[in-house]
């Protein structure tokens, strides 16, 4: 009899000809290693083979347009007509499915949203006449929409050509199929809009052209369950094109959203799973198709639950996978516990805009996972002494210690996790109170010397005759000169202790501490007031995170004063300086959340203290979780390494 912990999760399921080796399907993700003719590098192969090596049953390749008319700045073309991108696509492709993982390649047209192609001056498209950045949109004649079916399958052939063995058509959240599904957006009279039957038209042809003309390609299909925007269609008609669509596609993905972000990509606000409800209102209804969800998910339990009841057939994760590539290995092995969960914080969406890298705030390996497989251990095994037992402390000395060298870690507390142990009762927080906990336990079990309420001076460092020193002894409150501040309530007390703030709080400092701590006090039922000296609040690269608290500010009613200048704390009265001149603000209790201060001296003064130093997290630039993170791990990389 099988002991396998989660046997419903790991039942094979077939699909349109294929078997796929359990039900967790690697959800599509862009790609940013390309080069200027657009050609994939090998950083791609290695970044999808990692999901594969992890045991995901299918991995899919996002940003496949079809057509020069639909593209997309969110997707790239494909280059049919160049000859040289079909080994990068086959290199990708081998990378994946030598691992008995089945590789997909997703289809998608921008239609209305084609900002790419209107940008180099051709005319775009939708299911209607409309605008798109001050430029007309026309609607699709009945010759574009052959074109477009066509080019759909054109698509498929190409990956097909390309080793895929499933496409998977982007037909949700604003993109062309999607636009003709919706009644808010599709305004035609003729065959291809109307009814339901008739918006679903044109994801059906495309699906039944595939079949004929791409045989054993399977065909999966992304919809959005509802749209998630006042005007746009909810969940039972979602159901009603579900029912159309039943037996086009093999599998039926389900998502949501239309065009808000948040929406269609859950944020840390969102419960575990917000969008299984789709998918299992629509599964009862499906009798060809199999059912796939998506969305904030990463627990194998959960995961478990969903497929064992029947809510969905399939289960599909992005940022579940970035974070934690092993996920459906480790459950399958008895350790879903070692599972890091996605925290939800959009750090990889913002960096991804910004900088074009791939990253994740637990994973300091994504995008660089050809470099680190191959990585050689050692040369030499040294003594190595961290000071802290934050996120930078912990990593480092996880890393160093699984690298084979000999690590004694001190903490001037009674526990391991640093600043961040104020969070661990925020519910919107409890992924990342989970993975502290869990860095905590792989010390242990990575065999590092942990000491407790150990606070070294730089002479009883040097007096263990480490050869390797790493300070991530953190930060203080910042405390810029404004009268009254040091009778302030210090950020990370009020997090630990919000019983004691009262029912007002007028919190100073418009960041990412301050106004999640407004939505936290919110919902335990204070009313918190933030205050901001700049014309924004300030939420240092993550646009993506900054997106979702000022929406949470604005359902949950929360004030939020910028452009207002803290001159001095009387009591329990805030003398602030505003464009419309001074006011005094009255409150229960007051917070200070104006950042945090490095203690870069006080690390300084380890510098001697052993042959090699490194200065980490906090105490070298008070950044964030990612930064603390890779740095960490770097550093510890770097340990004995012979450069000769």
């Amino acid at each position: 009899m099988s002991t396998q912990p989660f046997p419903h999760l790991f039942a094979p399921i077939a699909a349109g000809g294929t078997l796929f080796r359990n039900r967790i399907f690697a959800a599509p993700t862009g790609v940013s290693f390309v080069d200027s003719d657009g050609l994939l590098m090998p950083e791609v192969g290695a970044y999808y083979e990692r999901k594969a090596l992890g045991g995901a049953a299918s991995v899919c390749i996002s940003g496949g347009g079809v057509s020069r008319r639909g593209m997309a700045y969110g997707g790239g073309m494909l280059p049919y007509t160049n000859h040289r991108g079909m080994p990068f696509y086959n290199y990708v492709t081998n990378s994946i499915t030598r691992h008995g993982c089945v590789a997909s390649l997703e289809l998608q047209h921008g239609g209305i949203h084609s900002d790419q192609a209107q940008d180099m001056g051709i005319q775009i498209y939708g299911p209607s006449e409309t605008e798109f950045h001050g430029k007309p949109v026309l609607a699709m004649t009945e010759e574009i929409i052959e074109e477009t079916i066509a080019d759909f399958v054109k698509g498929a052939k190409y990956a097909k050509r390309a080793g895929f063995g499933m496409v998977t058509l982007h037909g949700g959240h604003g993109w062309l199929i999607h636009q003709f599904l919706s009644p808010t957006i599709n305004h035609r009279t003729d065959r291809w809009g109307g009814s339901t039957e008739n918006r679903t038209r044109l994801a059906r042809e495309i699906c039944a052209a595939i079949k004929k003309e791409v045989p054993g390609m399977v065909v999966e299909l992304r919809i959005s369950g509802f749209e998630g925007t006042p005007e746009g269609y909810e969940i039972d008609e979602g159901v009603r094109i579900a029912e159309w669509l039943d037996g086009y596609p093999d599998i039926l993905h389900v998502s949501a959203g239309a065009s808000t972000f948040t929406v269609t990509h859950p944020s840390m606000f969102d419960p575990d799973g917000v969008n299984v409800r789709l998918a299992a209102a629509i599964k009862p209804r499906m009798r060809r198709s199999k059912v796939a969800t998506v969305g904030a998910l990463s627990d194998p339990a959960y995961l478990e639950e969903i497929v064992a009841s029947g809510q969905a057939d399939i289960v599909e994760m992005a940022r579940g996978l970035i974070a934690d590539p092993e996920l459906p290995n480790k459950a399958r092995t008895g350790r879903a516990d070692d599972v890091d969960r996605c925290i939800r914080c959009y750090h990889c969406f913002s960096e991804v805009m910004s900088s074009g890298q791939f990253c994740c705030t637990l994973n300091p390996t994504i995008g660089r996972e050809e470099e680190f497989s191959t990585a050689p251990l050692p040369a030499e095994k040294k003594k190595v002494v961290v000071l802290g037992g934050g996120v930078a402390g912990m990593q480092a000395a996880i890393t160093a210690a699984k690298r084979g060298h000999r690590v004694s870690l001190y903490e001037k507390s009674d526990r391991l996790g640093g600043v961040l142990l104020c969070e661990e009762k925020v519910p919107f927080k409890k992924h990342l109170a989970e993975y502290l906990a869990r860095q905590a336990r792989r010390l242990y079990d990575a065999g590092v010397e942990v000491h407790l309420n150990r606070a070294l001076t730089p002479a009883e460092v040097e007096a263990l005759g480490a050869d390797v020193v790493i300070a991530a002894i953190g930060s203080r409150a910042a405390m810029p000169e404004i009268p009254g501040l040091e009778r302030t309530v210090e950020v990370t007390r009020a997090y630990s202790d919000p019983e004691a703030l009262g029912k007002k709080v007028l919190i100073l400092g418009g960041g990412m501490a301050g106004t999640e701590l407004a939505i936290y006090l919110q919902s335990l039922g204070r009313e918190a007031v933030v205050i901001e000296a700049e014309k924004t609040l300030n939420f240092v690269n993550n646009s993506c995170h900054r997106s979702a608290v000022l929406e949470q500010l604005r359902k949950r009613g929360i004030e939020a004063r910028t452009q207002t200048r803290v001159k001095a704390i009387e009591g329990g009265r805030v003398l602030c300086e505003t464009p419309e001149g001074e006011i005094a603000l009255e409150a229960d209790s007051i917070v200070n959340a104006l950042g945090r201060t490095p203690l870069q001296e006080e690390a300084a003064a380890f510098g001697l203290a052993a042959p090699v130093f490194y200065p980490i997290g906090d105490c070298l630039a008070a950044k964030n979780v990612y930064e603390a993170n890779r740095l960490g791990f770097n550093v510890a990389m770097d340990i004995g390494k012979s450069l000769s």
